[in-house]
């Protein structure tokens, strides 16, 4: 990652802005998505991501989200209570997906217009499935690195992102 002002200006023009548009529309994309089931902070952080191969100040601003994702991935698998709950919860959203995919009809006791059941279409039972395993693939990643692969989070962390003094 270039590390001075001049490194990251001398890349081509249409990359800058490529990148720029990229990390705007993630970025934009992940704060509407934050309320909504899915991986609305995942987007957030790679729109980050892109923007702090061009900005410092998104450098700045990624590397508290980072270590706090890992804080929370090395915590989630601390217990099997945890780590059964996680699956449960990215069966659900596999289960939602489904659904939206299916899309039944509205139930009769669904008290609105039948064009406000599932809202989305079958977009949604997409992000839905693909939420669930990306949860998934995360929860594997965390117990392969903090559960059993002997990783220490606070050695982990002090060896990928130093303090600087």
């Amino acid at each position: 990652m270039p590390t001075n002002r001049e490194e990251r200006l001398a890349r081509p023009r249409a990359q800058r802005v490529a990148l720029e548009i990229l990390g705007w529309f993630l970025v934009v994309a992940g704060i509407i998505a934050i309320p909504l089931p899915g991986p609305g902070l995942l987007i957030l952080a790679l729109g980050l991501w892109v923007h702090s191969l061009s900005y410092e100040w998104a450098e700045r601003l990624l590397e508290p989200v980072q270590r706090q994702a890992l804080r929370s991935a090395a915590d989630s698998v601390k217990t099997w209570p945890r780590i059964v709950l996680s699956s449960i919860g990215a069966l659900w959203l596999i289960g939602m997906g489904v659904l939206w995919w299916v899309q039944p009809g509205a139930p009769g006791w669904w008290p609105v217009d039948e064009k406000w059941w599932l809202l989305g279409g079958r977009f949604t039972g997409v992000v839905f499935v693909g939420s669930g395993l990306a949860a998934y693939a995360l929860l594997g990643w965390s117990m392969k690195r903090f559960r059993y692969g002997g990783d220490n989070i606070d050695e982990y962390l002090d060896e990928h992102f130093p303090e600087d003094d």
